[in-house]
Order: structure tokens, then sequence, then C-alpha cells
């Protein structure tokens, strides 16, 4: 099963450059798959599928009556890239949730950026994820975002630009483990001679990091995951990182405040809780506090929090930095709190609460990607150029009714990665989400989830809306190692 065929068509492949030649540190994948026959190639996507399926990694998809639960589609060729890139993209992730964690600390305190007019204060306390309960708090070790997954994408130039930043409750890393493991039974020659990063600390450094932000000082602090329950889309995940962590997982009619502190039911009684690492979005967490009709919040919650006796990952209001309108201001924002240029640009982005902005948007939506600015996982988002001309007329109708809830930006040639199409290789438009926590320092681990738009000249990656995932490898290749002379 060779890339001899293969095309790149005139984007930027990951695999590939124009000329045709493996990039570096790509090689060890191209021979080994180069060295396979296509009966062998297609036997081990198979059993690849089939070890996923018995994995039990599912999503489900909402608004459908058939069908909901799915198993998440895999392509085994990996996406790579090297040390040397990786480092300038870690290094940009981590001064990104910086910035964006003293954005969030200032918003529910002094409100600074907003009075010195980086920020405009009106589009903040507009944001769907602004909370003026919040005001005031002070999380544990004065740390909001914890848990952060930063989607990037790579352009038709070959540079990587930050898509969107996912600060409230961000999934996926689940699929990364298990791609790995996948990957690793697969093809074991081509993963050793890659020397690729490891990512199976995730789950220790996630638990180590979940027990620094416990307000007690016991050796052993009790963590649980809080998840919706069995009807969230990502409740495969809640179960299985609980189960990594050897913690448990509740819902809130496992949890009770009493006197402040958080207990959870066990079959020996009430046992304290610690540090929840939550799954489930602010307006459900307390329905003293936020939704009164919230059946999975836990009353009182927000006092035991608001009296530091329990730690909440990530901490409630973070959302207020999850906003696709804010987002355009992330530069001036770490400008603002860091006095440094962004290591990681931002796309080009249109605010349609800007008359100008708006203006040039309705005339050019035939060209343009327009999300709203509350929506996640592919919903509520035209793609200009591949939608018809009835649907940007309804769409600009939407636009012109809420300006404030949209956002515009230019449809980018997103890079591709070499996908398994029947008996041979097509390119696949592919994004990368990384994931980054922030405890008693900031790890970002080597890689991420790879999602790739599996329908042919689609841009759209999510999983709900027919994408699937690769694994990652952040690999070392032998001139860029310090080793590789005595290896």
């Amino acid at each position: 099963m060779r890339f001899d065929l293969y095309e790149t068509e005139g984007f930027f492949d990951e695999m590939f450059d124009p000329q045709g030649r493996p990039r570096p540190g790509t090689e060890a994948v191209v021979n080994r798959f180069n060295a396979l026959p296509l009966e062998e190639l297609k036997r081990r996507q198979q059993a690849a599928e089939k070890a996923l399926l018995q994995m039990g990694i599912t999503f489900s998809v909402y608004g459908e009556e058939q069908g909901t639960e799915r198993i998440f589609p895999f392509d085994i060729v990996p996406r790579i890239l090297t040390r040397g890139e990786w480092v300038g993209i870690e290094a940009g992730l981590k001064q990104r949730v910086q910035a964006l964690n003293l954005f969030i600390d200032d918003i529910y305190h002094d409100q600074k950026i907003l009075k010195d007019g980086i920020v405009p204060e009106e589009l903040v306390l507009s944001a769907a994820g602004f909370r003026p309960q919040c005001m005031g708090l002070r999380p544990a070790g004065g740390i909001w975002c914890h848990i952060t997954g930063t989607d990037l994408v790579r352009g038709g130039d070959g540079r990587i630009y930050v898509l969107e930043d996912n600060l409230r409750c961000p999934s996926g890393v689940s699929y990364v483990l298990q791609n790995r493991v996948v990957m690793k039974r697969s093809f074991p020659l081509a993963f050793d001679a890659a020397r690729v990063s490891p990512v199976s600390d995730y789950v220790n450094r996630l638990l180590e990091m979940l027990q620094f932000l416990a307000p007690s000082r016991r050796d052993k602090p009790v963590v649980a995951v809080w998840t919706p329950g069995i009807y969230n889309s990502a409740y495969f995940e809640h179960s299985f990182l609980a189960q990594q962590m050897g913690v448990e997982l509740v819902e809130g009619r496992d949890l009770v405040v009493v006197e402040d502190q958080v207990m959870m039911r066990t079959t020996t009684g009430l046992k304290p809780v610690d540090v929840l690492y939550r799954r489930i979005d602010d307006d459900f967490i307390d329905p003293e506090v936020f939704r009164a009709d919230s059946m999975l919040g836990v009353p009182g919650l927000m006092r035991a929090y608001r009296a530091g006796r329990v730690s909440l990952a990530n901490a409630p209001g973070t959302g207020v930095a999850d906003d696709k309108a804010v987002y355009a201001y992330v530069p001036a924002i770490i400008k603002y709190y860091l006095g440094e240029d962004p290591i990681l640009a931002n796309v080009e982005t249109y605010l349609c609460w800007r008359q100008e902005d708006l203006r040039y948007v309705l005339e050019h939506l035939h060209e343009l990607v327009v999300k709203k600015v509350g929506e996640s996982g592919g919903y509520g988002m035209l793609v200009g150029p591949h939608a018809s001309a009835r649907e940007r007329a309804e769409y600009a109708e939407q636009i012109k009714a809420n300006p404030r809830d949209f956002i515009a930006q230019p449809t980018l040639s997103l890079s591709r990665v070499p996908t398994l199409v029947d008996d041979h290789f097509e390119g696949r438009h592919v994004d990368l989400r990384p994931y980054i926590l922030y405890g008693e320092d900031i790890y970002v681990m080597p890689g991420g989830l790879t999602r790739v738009a599996l329908k042919k000249g689609s841009l759209v990656v999510n999983s709900s809306q027919g994408g699937g995932s690769k694994d990652t490898w952040v690999v070392d290749p032998p001139n860029q190692s310090q080793g590789s002379a005595s290896c």
C-alpha cells in the first residue's frame, strides 16, 4: 500500500511537501505503510475499529430519534508534528492560557481591562458565559481555567493559528488516550522508530492537578468526577477518566451540602469531597444560585465553594473567555496582562456587532465562515462557499436580527493528512485540540486530538457533523534529537 499516487492537490499536507517528499519526522511512518500490502493495512484498520468498539468509545448526537449513540470514527494514518515545531506551539498555548486566566480573574474583580478600554465592557458583560454570580470569587490558587482544550488549525501558508478556546468543559481527551493505545498495537515498529512523545501520563497529571486544588491539607484529598449522567454526549469520557484516575464518578443526586461542606453519599454514609472535576455547565450546578429548575445540580454548592470548602475545576464563570467574540481580543489580552506579543496568531475575525464588520460580512457571506458565538460542536455555523443562496439569505436575516451573536472568519485552506479511503489514500482536512492543565504549573499534552473531516472536501471536523479522529504524534527526527549520536 504505497503513497506513490497520493496527491496533495495544492493544500498544505502534514505528511508530504509540495514535491511529494516526506516531511521531517514522517519517514518512519511512510516507509512502514509503503511496505504493507493493501489487505494488511485494511485488516489493521478494521482491527483498530474493533478495538475501539470493544473499549466502548462512543459519543451521542442530540436531536436524533434513532442511532444517537455512535462509535467515533478513527483513521490509522497518524498526524505528525516534529518536536521542534511543538516547542513553539506549547509555548504559545501556555502564554494564552496564562493570559486568559488573568483576564477571567480581572473580569470578576476589578475589571481593569474594561476600564482601560482594551476590551469593550458591553461585549464582556453581555457574553452568554459571563456570570454576575461569580463576582468576587477566589478560586483555589487564583486559577480559573484548570483544563483547557484549544483548537488549532494550520493554514495554507503553513502557519498554526488558534481557531477557538474551550475553557468550560472541553471534551475529547479520552479519544486521544485510547487512539494511542490502538496505534501502538497496530504499528509498534513505526511507533518505536518515530520516537513518539508519550501521552499516557496525562491521567496522572490530571489527578495531581486536581489534588493540588484541594482546600484541605489532607494527605489524600478526595476527588470526584461530576457528570450530568448517562445521557450526556461525553458520558463515556467522564466514566473513563474517573476509572483511570481511580476516583468516584458522581451525579448531582449523589452529593449534598452539609454545613457548607460537600458530602458524597456512599454505602457507608456521607463522605466529604474536596475537589469536583465538573463536566456540567454553570447553569445547572446549583439551583440556589443559577437555574432554579436544575435537577442536575447540588443546592448550596456555591456557598461551599465561596467558603473555600470545596474546589471546582473548571471554576464557574470561565465561559466569559470562551465567547467567540471575546476570542477576537485575546491578542490584546495577552499584550495587556503579559506585555508580550502572541506566539500563536488568531484567525482574522469580524465582529458582527460592529457596523463596519457587519456590512463586510453581509456583503461577503459567500466567502466567509460565520459562527454563533455561544455554540459549539459545529452547530450554528455557516460555511459560505458551501452554502446555497437560500441558506445564506436566511442566515443573513439571523445576523441582522442579532449581530452580537455572530462572528465571521475567512474560509481557511486547512491543512490535510492522508486518510485511508477504500483502497487508496486521500487528503482530508484536520484541526488539532491540545489539552492544557493549569495547577501548580502549566502542562501541555504533547499532541492532542486531531479531528479529521472524513467527508471529501468538508472543512467541518466535529464528530457530531461526520468527523473522525487520528492519533497525533510529536516526534524527534534523528537530526533534531540531541541524543541521536549515541542511539
